[in-house]
């Protein structure tokens, strides 16, 4: 009897361990098919997953097709596909996978370029590494630990250094219309910056200005210290989320190791017309010209993620480049994200079909975070220099007719006699740097310019 309760008490353990075990196993996927298929929007049922995860679907063919959960609507889930659908017939099984997607990230990561899902598109082979991120990002940063915007970062274009200052952690948005030079202008930065790392986001554009940009613009040199996430014009909506918020998720990796991050993303546009695909394929209402309300909450969600992080860590300097329609600064996206960024940095056309180029808008354009990282004398000379370009463009027909009398207005004399050496210093040759040193050293020349009477 004592042998048999023996071996009776040795079954019970071993079950137990194997039922606790098991309670640690995650649920096993409950299939379900494929009911319906409107444009981009997938509709399953007979399974169960929350909005974020993944699920495969097989066509009858045999293909597996990505898509995620986006929605739903009682038994039935809105998925949207990651790439094309074709080949799918009704009924196709559906197979939940359950979590957010993860993409992996660490140092072998610098001079890549991937998709917005993580796989590798400079045909360099799949990068082999350790740390995952989710895309979403983790828990977001008190706004009160967050380190406050202190000192100034050198971009190494003059006219950004000396009248635009940026700061460490500031998020700047480039306000332009399309072919203005926005992609030059970071390539630039992405050059010339003082950042530790540079995390570059295309996400809706051309496959060719892709291409162009990877090596043209940024060239060997920034792409040794950049990750590029590319997700070009074909790519799903889907898609180009997901690769604004992998390059969001790798900038703030390196910002958590305490490094300087500079996160370009061209552009916020496309994102937020990415969302509003998405929005209105699963019946969401249109509300602002056609934007849903989920645009506007997803904006503010992607921008926050960027800026300085705890105290004594990294920071992530962010320029996000806005499209407006038609040149219309009052375009809903363009209105929404300058009141959640903290400066915006206008192109102007006129000035880019004059052949200044960097076609910044000086007048328009302001840093809300240059009067507490520059010192008084700085911020002085920025403030006379703008005050004589605007009375030299607010007389600047009177000029040209020679319809104004010298020795009538001072100020204007002022401008117009600085005016050549203006000029000059709002010009930048792309190949050309300046440092923040050199930027203010020319600031001081054009203060310093005598004035002819």
């Amino acid at each position: 009897m004592s042998a048999l309760r023996e071996r009776q008490a040795a079954w019970r353990d071993g079950l137990i361990r194997h039922q606790r075990r098991a309670e640690l196993l995650p649920p096993p996927p409950v299939e379900g098919t494929l009911t319906r298929m409107v444009g981009l929007t997938l509709e399953a049922a007979g399974c169960e997953a929350a909005v974020g995860d993944r699920c495969d679907i097989f066509s009858s063919a045999g293909t597996r097709i990505e898509a995620e959960v986006v929605g739903f609507a009682g038994p039935r889930l809105f998925l949207m596909p990651g790439s094309a659908a074709h080949g799918l017939s009704p009924n196709a099984r559906v197979v939940p996978h359950y979590g957010r997607q993860t993409v992996r990230v660490d140092e072998r990561l610098l001079g890549r370029v991937i998709d917005g899902a993580g796989r590798p598109l400079d045909g360099a082979g799949a990068p082999d590494c350790e740390t995952p991120v989710q895309l979403m990002g983790g828990a977001p940063i008190n706004p009160l630990a967050r380190e406050p915007i202190t000192e100034p970062l050198d971009v190494g274009v003059r006219s950004i250094n000396a009248l635009l200052t940026v700061g460490r952690g500031q998020r700047v948005g480039l306000f332009a219309g399309s072919g203005v030079g926005k992609s030059v202008l970071l390539g630039m930065m992405a050059r010339y910056t003082a950042a530790d790392v540079i995390v570059v986001g295309l996400i809706g554009e051309r496959g060719r200005e892709v291409k162009e940009f990877i090596e043209r613009i940024l060239g060997d040199e920034g792409r040794r210290r950049a990750v590029v996430v590319a997700v070009p014009a074909d790519q799903s909506p889907l898609m180009r989320l997901h690769g604004a918020w992998l390059a969001t998720a790798v900038a703030e990796y390196f910002r958590d190791q305490g490094r300087s991050v500079l996160l370009l993303m061209d552009s916020l546009t496309r994102f937020a017309q990415a969302q509003r695909e998405i929005g209105l394929a699963i019946g969401e209402a249109p509300a602002t010209r056609g934007y849903p309300p989920s645009v506007f909450a997803r904006l503010p969600q992607l921008v926050e993620r960027a800026g300085n992080g705890a105290r004594k860590g990294g920071s992530i300097t962010a320029f996000y480049t806005v499209l407006v329609e038609g040149d219309d600064q009052n375009d809903p996206i363009a209105d929404s994200a300058r009141a959640i960024l903290d400066g915006h940095f206008v192109l102007s056309r006129r000035l880019a079909e004059a052949g200044q180029y960097p076609a910044i808008d000086i007048e328009a354009s302001v840093s809300r975070a240059m009067h507490d990282i520059v010192p008084d004398s700085h911020f002085e000379s920025a403030r006379q220099f703008r005050q004589m370009l605007s009375t030299y463009m607010q007389h600047r027909d009177l000029i040209a007719i020679g319809a104004y009398r010298a020795g009538s207005d001072p100020r204007v004399d002022a401008a117009l006699a600085r005016w050549p050496r203006m000029q000059a210093f709002l010009q930048q040759h792309m190949r050309e740097r300046a440092d923040l040193a050199d930027s203010l050293a020319s600031l001081a020349d054009v203060a310093a310019a005598d004035v002819v009477t």
